[in-house]
């Protein structure tokens, strides 16, 4: 049989190879459907409320029956995220925290030592991290002509994983250029696809159907508002552990069906801000992931790739000379951010959760989505489900 490959911008339809999946009904996000979350999210309650922030997704989904790898059944895709436009050459600021570290981020140590990147992150499967990378080298290639002093500054891609291997063949090789290249065009502005989309397609999350979520929250510090917006790609965590709104859903639902797997891992979380936020500080930004990703009963286990990594917008382009000029915040004033990325990492976790719909994946893998109308009958028996 001829493998069926189908790219999805921003993931609207799903075909596979030899049946027609319908596309799912948009459902509510959580917050509207009446999950209370503290804070004020922006307009689009995503990483893209950040002034420049663009995502784009390919998804890809084809074939089912038996694993044959190189053949499929393909679940799985890629996600982008340019912090200022994929027309932005310049760099941002950036901080990377690894809670554990059996997961891949490249770039890490470009990031580390400077404090800046440029270009996009990206997120796809485990076994497409080097395709992807050498994708956006390409990319940039052809926008450059490839002299090497004008490619240096793209030269070490970010591109983070998590492992899809459940429900997709993670290692057939079934992310191309041409898809990384697709979801860098379907980059934009304003609402996010959720769920099982991009880099998210064959995630699963507290035995549930997961993928990539997104919020976000606007502060005030020292009398200026900032935004900061977080988009996630949750793949980890065990069902007994869920906890929605601080009731313990898990609990009560973790019989009814027998979850998926039992998973320790992997969550990567990107944090934007458009803050004036200096690298040492974006790295302390990044580490407060782990208390939103706690909230929704998440731990780091020995197996768990746990990798977040923060920008900020604000950078200033460099002038002449070797001496610039910057605005940060204060260090002891940066409380409201803090709390506003732990606020916006849990409620686009759980964003991942409800959008996600049941998957089939290799060799009959199947994954239920959150059972929405039981999580929401038991936070109003626990006096926590707002509205109606």
């Amino acid at each position: 049989m001829t493998r069926a490959r189908l790219i999805i911008a921003s993931a609207c339809l799903a075909i596979a190879a030899g049946a027609a999946l319908a596309a799912p009904a948009t459902a509510p996000r959580a917050r509207d459907a009446g999950v209370p979350f503290n804070g004020t999210p922006g307009p689009w309650n995503a990483i893209t409320d950040v002034p420049g922030v663009e995502v784009g997704h390919t998804t890809l989904i084809s074939g089912d029956g038996a694993l044959v790898v190189g053949k499929g059944p393909v679940r799985t895709g890629v996600t982008v995220i340019f912090p200022k436009g994929r027309d932005y050459p310049g760099f941002v600021y950036g901080g990377v925290f690894v809670a554990n570290g059996t997961g891949e981020i490249t770039g890490h140590a470009l990031i580390d030592e400077l404090g800046e990147f440029t270009g996009p992150i990206c997120l796809t499967g485990t076994g497409s991290v080097g395709t992807v990378r050498d994708a956006v080298l390409a990319w940039y290639r052809r926008r450059t002509g490839g002299d090497p002093e004008d490619m240096f500054a793209y030269s070490l891609p970010v591109v983070a994983e998590t492992f899809d291997g459940h429900l997709n063949d993670s290692f057939g090789g079934h992310v191309h250029a041409e898809h990384v290249f697709a979801a860098i065009d379907a980059a934009k502005s304003g609402p996010v696809a959720e769920g099982s989309v991009g880099g998210g397609t064959g995630m699963i999350a507290h035995g549930y159907k997961a993928g990539i979520g997104t919020a976000s929250r606007r502060v005030q510090v020292a009398g200026k508002e900032y935004t900061v917006g977080v988009l996630v790609q949750a793949n980890y965590g065990s069902r007994e552990q869920l906890t929605i709104a601080g009731v313990p859903v898990g609990a009560e639902l973790a019989a009814s069906p027998p979850p998926a797997r039992a998973k320790e891992g992997s969550l990567v979380v990107v944090i934007a801000t458009d803050a004036p936020l200096l690298p040492h500080q974006l790295r302390r930004v990044a580490a407060r992931a782990t208390h939103g990703m706690a909230r929704v009963g998440g731990m780091s286990g020995t197996t768990s790739g746990d990798l977040f990594v923060a920008f900020a917008t604000g950078r200033p382009s460099a002038g002449a000379g070797a001496v610039h000029t910057v605005d940060y915040l204060d260090s002891l004033a940066l409380n409201p951010i803090f709390a506003a990325v732990v606020l916006a990492t849990e409620e686009a976790i759980v964003n991942s959760l409800f959008a996600a719909t049941p998957m089939t994946g290799i060799s009959g893998h199947s994954v239920e989505s959150l059972p929405v109308a039981r999580v929401r009958e038991l936070l109003r028996a626990h006096g926590r489900l707002a509205g109606p």
